[in-house]
């Protein structure tokens, strides 16, 4: 790995004199165990720690298949899926891969004792399978995390309804978190030159998944002028919503826990910000029962801050906790899109207040390739920045994977995997002056 590191720090390296490195037997990654799938047993989910199931192991590198490349990870990060595969939730990620593993003989090589978990990274390009014409040893690349075969015509028009989809990382191996990575070549994109490793793989999963969600015709459509309700604002999925809200003319009502994460939110141009604990929000009244009153509290809230105006688009991923109060609080004719459930998969609402109104919920989960694209292009004219708090390094991921479950933390957490330190791989110095002050500005809280 000195080695292949050495060519990436150099200022010369071609990409022959990548292509001619030689590619070592073992690597570093993170992992989970396929016989620690129970230890956490009968435990409530926020007393599973990560720390106690992410492991640094040794493992073997894997055989490289068509159409896809083998990448030199430099930094990748933490998100909420790598969260729910430490602590074996919903399900252990070991009955993904044994499916997978039953597809073809290539895929067999995912059906292991062990996960390499993470579904973003930043890195260079070390090999190409056959079939790849589009990258080459030594490129400069980040990835996204959806894999697909496309064997089957549905998914042609949108990638994400390919029977065989999977987000890579969590339903296959070989993942980011690593100092190798195996990938399809049409996860690979251009890494944003104005950045560094760490800062360039922050955005991948949670800025795909915002672009699809809340911008793309497969999501709500948003256009200007929008109220746009985001949960979690400040978070690693809420903090991209902000900023395309922003970018795109719309008005965020920004959902957030703490009165530092209400000063991120209006440090990023947000006007309207709700502190949920300091204002005493309780949707439920205990387990099982809600309570409308305060559903028409929060939106007797919400029009305060918008002259009156119920919400167009709710950006939704807080789950069980919040839906109830999403479908009440969106105006008539409205959209609430929804991803993750973090707080709880089984939501309940109030149905007259959805088909009465023709209000409208959509399903939205991760970004096909152009939309990644498309995402990714974004940031690297620096119209959407990276919300990086903090990073961790590899033997570290453990923890960062805690504080995301604890929501410890702001923005994204990233992870050094070969990267030595943070700051490293800026190639655009001037582009980045321009927008240091935003780039920093989750690290400066």
């Amino acid at each position: 790995m000195n080695e292949i590191l050495d060519a990436i720090l150099a200022p010369h390296t071609t990409s022959a004199d990548f292509a001619a490195l030689t590619i070592p037997e073992s690597y570093r990654a993170v992992t989970v165990h396929k016989d620690e799938a129970e230890m956490f047993a009968g435990l409530p989910t926020k007393e599973k720690d990560p720390r106690k199931s992410l492991h640094v192991d040794d493992v073997p590198v894997p055989e490289l298949g068509p159409g896809e490349a083998l990448v030199a990870v430099m930094a990748s990060s933490v998100n909420y899926n790598s969260v729910w595969t430490s602590i074996f939730e919903p399900l252990s990620t070991f009955g993904f891969l044994e499916r997978y593993g039953k597809l073809s003989e290539l895929t067999k090589r995912h059906d292991l004792p062990y996960h390499v978990i993470g579904s973003d990274l930043a890195g260079v390009v070390l090999r190409t399978g056959p079939g790849v014409n589009a990258w080459q040893p030594g490129d400069e690349v980040v990835a996204h995390c959806l894999s697909v075969e496309l064997e089957s015509s549905d998914g042609h028009n949108d990638t994400m309804l390919d029977p065989e989809q999977r987000i890579w990382g969590f339903e296959t191996n070989f993942g980011g978190l690593a100092e190798i990575a195996l990938v399809k070549s049409n996860q690979l994109m251009p890494k944003p030159q104005h950045l560094s490793w760490e800062e360039a793989a922050a955005p991948g999963l949670v800025n795909s998944t915002a672009y699809r969600q809340l911008v793309s015709r497969n999501g709500a459509g948003m256009k200007q002028g929008d109220n746009v309700l985001i949960w979690g604002a400040s978070g690693g999925l809420g903090s991209y919503a902000t900023q395309f809200a922003l970018a795109g003319g719309a008005n965020p009502i920004c959902v957030v826990s703490s009165p530092e994460k209400a000063d991120i939110c209006r440090a990023m141009g947000a006007e309207a910000v709700i502190d949920r604990n300091a204002e005493g929000y309780k949707f439920w009244k205990d387990e099982r029962t809600q309570d409308p009153k305060e559903w028409k509290r929060f939106g007797k809230r919400i029009r305060e801050f918008t002259g009156g105006e119920d919400i167009d688009i709710v950006f939704e991923h807080p789950g069980r906790e919040t839906f109830g109060a999403s479908v009440y609080v969106t105006r008539k004719g409205g959209t609430i899109t929804t991803c993750a459930s973090t707080s709880g998969y089984m939501h309940e609402y109030d149905n007259r207040y959805l088909w009465m109104s023709l209000k409208r919920i959509i399903g939205s989960h991760f970004a096909n390739y152009r939309e990644a694209w498309e995402a990714n292009r974004l940031i690297a004219k620096g119209k959407i920045h990276p919300t990086l708090s903090k990073t961790y390094t590899l033997e570290e991921t453990g923890q960062a994977a805690y504080d995301v479950h604890r929501n410890l933390h702001q923005g994204k957490v990233g992870v050094l995997a070969l990267a030595p330190e943070e700051g490293m791989g800026v190639r655009d110095e001037e582009m980045r002056a321009k927008h240091l002050d935003a780039i920093n500005r989750f690290r400066n809280v």
